[in-house]
């Protein structure tokens, strides 16, 4: 992004903390920081095992939205799946059944502290919700290793009736591509993608059939876009737990992104028990329609963070921006 494209971060910082309805990626309250600019509002929002260095992209894609816009969509609505997290079976068959008509689940598996039989009846219960003619998916978050991922598909593969993919059952590309040669269930790469310093070291040791995108940790719509065209590997849109802030510069790649094959996993509002704004991203008949919505001065004030949460936040934001200072200078 040019520098010329960029404004100075306005004094009108809001610092947001909300609270989770389940515990996911092992946070109970997402938090992060939200700004309007003269393209509309944005979010930064890297989780906290990200260092400034990880950052400085979640700087870049908030930049994107705040400053110069997205580009034009060529679809008005995008499909999407429910996310169940790694919860008892009778929650997992709730969270679908309410999901505003997904009929594509994303389960959360390989969650620490809970064994195979936990998953098997996870998936099961995911099954009976959505029907004899709804996709479901896994992901591990790589948390598998190739022994233990080969073995685990053979058995949620027949509880789930059928997966439609695997996410990053493994950590490292040797790995994906060793489960991938393994098994008959599709394997999509994130980690792999997103905080690699070479993503496209899964094209070429073939190691997945699948790519998931996620803006924030990627730089931006256009970043994703251009990494989509190289990779060459049908593209799901996923989000990074943002507040409908950020979900729409996911809504905004899934729109623009010349084929969509699968349902995206943008729906991830359903896991926060509060927003920013009025109507939030929420999927009906199972999508969502392409729109961008501007945070509410009332739910800003709601979902405020407390003092220490605000200075830690504006002192992290500071860090990574001179750090993207940096960059953009060594770009020229």
């Amino acid at each position: 992004m040019p520098r010329s494209d960029l404004a100075p971060l306005p004094a009108d910082l809001h610092v947001y903390a909300i609270p989770l309805r389940t515990r996911f990626r092992r946070i109970t309250v997402r938090e992060g920081v939200l700004w309007r600019g003269a393209a509309g509002w944005a979010e930064f929002s890297p989780f906290g095992d990200y260092d400034a260095a990880e950052s400085a992209a979640w700087l870049r894609a908030a930049r994107e939205a705040a400053d110069v816009g997205w580009p034009a969509p060529v679809r008005d609505v995008v499909p999407v799946n429910v996310t169940v997290p790694a919860v008892d079976a009778a929650t997992a068959h709730r969270i679908v059944t309410a999901s505003g008509g997904c009929r594509t689940a994303k389960v959360k598996v390989a969650e620490p502290g809970q064994s195979e039989r936990d998953e098997v009846e996870r998936l099961e219960a995911v099954r009976d919700a959505i029907g004899p003619g709804g996709a479901i998916r896994i992901d591990a978050n790589g948390a598998w290793d190739v022994e233990t991922a080969i073995a685990r598909l053979r058995v949620l593969d027949r509880a789930a009736g059928g997966l439609e993919y695997v996410e990053q059952p493994v950590a490292d590309v040797p790995g994906l591509a060793a489960v991938r040669r393994a098994t008959h269930v599709p394997v999509a790469a994130d980690e792999s993608i997103r905080r690699a310093e070479d993503p496209f070291a899964v094209v070429r040791a073939e190691a997945a059939d699948i790519v998931v995108l996620k803006v924030q940790p990627l730089g931006g719509v256009r970043a994703c876009l251009d990494l989509a065209a190289e990779i060459g590997l049908p593209v799901v849109v996923s989000s990074a737990l943002e507040t409908s802030i950020g979900l729409a510069a996911g809504l905004a790649l899934a729109a623009a992104l010349p084929d969509l094959p699968y349902a995206c996993g943008l729906a991830t509002a359903q896991l926060l028990t509060a927003d920013v704004v009025a109507d939030p991203l929420l999927p009906r008949d199972g999508a969502i329609r392409v729109t961008r919505p501007a945070a509410e001065p009332d739910l800003l004030a709601t979902s405020a963070a407390s003092a220490p949460v605000r200075a830690r936040w504006l002192e992290r934001l500071a860090e990574v921006e001179g750090v993207a200072e940096v960059e953009r200078a060594e770009r020229g």
